[in-house]
């Protein structure tokens, strides 16, 4: 293969691997490390109901326990919250990178905490009245709903992971 092939095959397996690092809509340094056992909030996501909860274990598997709890029973999510890695969020299908949070541990230097968060928007943005209201009319979505015009609600989809070497 000639000089000038090489490099255009290496700036096109290349390419993947920069769209893949995309910079997130919100940029924020590393949070207040963490000790051992107390639970923390990563991030709250009120359109859908939710926070998602972490605890560094201090044990070598695993050592750190994500979670996903309801913020209040009373609320009414606007958006669903979905595992990233069922449903691979990528660009070309609308997910948008939207956050990192990464969340150090106090009693292990090395081993930190990872929550990467996508948004893809919904269809179901809502046009705000004279008064500045969001309403919807029953016979009006009854109408859409049988002509098949659902509206989409907004998604959210969360990666956790933990990066680093654990110090056990």
């Amino acid at each position: 293969m000639s000089p000038t092939t090489c490099l255009a095959l290496a700036l096109l397996l290349a390419m993947p691997a920069a769209a893949a690092q995309q910079a997130a809509e919100i940029t924020r340094e590393p949070a207040t490390p963490q000790a051992d056992g107390a639970a923390h909030t990563l991030r709250t996501i009120p359109e859908a109901c939710a926070r998602i909860e972490g605890v560094f274990t201090g044990q070598a598997q695993p050592p750190y326990r994500f979670s996903v709890k309801q913020t209040s029973p009373q609320c009414q999510p606007r958006a669903r919250l979905v595992n990233a890695d069922e449903v691979s969020p990528d660009a070309a299908q609308g997910w948008l990178y939207h956050d990192e949070i990464r969340i150090p541990s106090a009693a292990c230097k090395g081993l930190v905490a990872v929550a990467r968060i996508w948004r893809k928007p919904g269809t179901d943005t809502l046009e705000l009245d004279a008064q500045g209201r969001a309403r919807i009319y029953l016979d009006e979505a009854r109408a859409n709903a049988e002509a098949g015009r659902v509206r989409e609600p907004a998604m959210y989809a969360a990666q956790l992971r933990v990066e680093g070497n654990g110090c056990r």
